[in-house]
């Protein structure tokens, strides 16, 4: 009888592995819960700290939720396209991935369009997208083909220098506009590797360089040096919007204004229903209601790291390894820099943040994810 279990076990094995899509398997359905949670919760609250900016531009009230619910619901059929694919065929597409993402990144620095002072979006058709939001995808995807593939650069610096070339070059192309991006980035490819290597201390030298090359990004523009003072030094500088956020998450208590009645929204915090939505979760749902997102986040992250710890191969745990610590640190600088605690830079809060290239590429990611832990119980 065993024998007979383990034949049909060795059976499915092979048909996942001679076909891209997938037709077996569990799936995770605690993590696609939690994330679409995290997606409607989005809605609800973009709409609430929109609708006046909205109205002042001329628009509709629900212009921004509408425009993001369009792309709620093309990320989540996204996710679900995703999660039935093969994640083990993504290795063919590794390079190419990587390729295209190179392309696009220099192409957005030529004919890219501007929007707040920086060129980070390339308009087809009256739609913008971010390149940089692909390139973490793509990044991830190639960290893990790199490091399943030849696991003997991970063994001394020379290797670590050849595996990291392509990954360096794609973060300073995206550090040219976005600096916070690329910080992002780079934390995600050290991540990968930094789990993959068994010579840990290796990473102490890689650490080094990218704090130089932040620091070098940093001072490398006068405002982001000014951003350094008014953090630390907040009711001195020109810090109109973290001392605005301060306030909303301030006068928020502990369990918030009520839904929809936000102050610091009409007018007075810019981006609230962007990067500074966190401040108006506060406002309105107060202390519990900032606790419960960052509860979501947690939830969210243990599931990632149960399924990266029960793949079905390295590859496998290596690519949900990088969709963790994206959303991981996203989330962190995010809440960081609405609370004051980091200097303030341009990170959405991931899944409810306004951005529709942002929350369609994370959507595809946890498709991904879901693909890994489909393959989990087969294993």
């Amino acid at each position: 009888m065993d024998r007979t279990e383990g034949a049909v076990r060795e059976r499915k094995k092979k048909k996942l592995d001679n076909y891209y899509w997938l037709s077996g398997g569990y799936t995770d359905y605690q993590l696609a819960f939690v994330t679409i949670a995290m997606v409607l919760f989005g809605l609800v609250m973009i709409f609430s700290a929109s609708s006046y900016r909205a109205v002042l531009n001329g628009l509709e009230s629900t212009y921004f939720v509408k425009r993001q619910a369009v792309f709620s619901a093309l990320g989540i059929f996204a996710m679900i396209v995703s999660s039935r694919f093969n994640y083990r065929a993504l290795r063919k597409f590794a390079k190419l991935a990587m390729a295209v993402s190179f392309a696009l990144l220099v192409v957005v620095l030529i004919i890219g369009a501007s929007s707040h002072g920086a060129v980070r979006w390339i308009e087809i058709a009256g739609i913008q997208f971010q390149p940089s939001e692909v390139a973490k995808v793509a990044l991830i995807i190639y960290m893990a083909h790199m490091c399943t593939a030849k696991p003997s650069l991970l063994m001394d610096i020379r290797g670590l220098i050849k595996l990291y070339t392509i990954p360096v070059f794609c973060i300073i192309l995206i550090g040219a506009e976005n600096l916070s991006t690329a910080i992002v980035c780079f934390v995600i490819v050290f991540a990968i590797g930094f789990v993959a290597s068994p010579r840990w201390h290796l990473f102490a030298l890689l650490a080094v360089g990218g704090a130089v090359l932040g620091f070098i990004g940093i001072f490398a523009a006068d405002y982001r040096g000014d951003r350094i003072e008014t953090w630390l030094h907040p009711e001195k500088g020109d810090n109109f919007q973290t001392i605005q956020s301060l306030y909303a998450i301030g006068s928020g208590g502990l369990f918030g204004r009520g839904l929809g009645q936000s102050i610091q929204k009409m007018g007075f915090l810019p981006e609230s229903h962007n990067d500074m939505i966190f401040s108006i979760i506060c406002e309105e749902l107060g202390l519990f209601g900032g606790i419960m997102v960052i509860v979501m986040f947690v939830y969210l992250i243990i599931r990632c790291r149960y399924i990266a710890n029960h793949s079905r191969d390295r590859f496998g745990g290596l690519l949900v390894t990088g969709i963790l610590v994206h959303i991981a640190f996203q989330a962190f600088v995010n809440i960081a820099v609405v609370t004051n605690t980091i200097p303030n830079t341009g990170v959405t809060l991931p899944f409810i943040s306004y951005g529709g290239t942002s929350l369609v590429i994370m959507l595809v990611e946890m498709g991904i994810v879901l693909s890994v832990s489909r393959q989990n119980t087969l294993s």
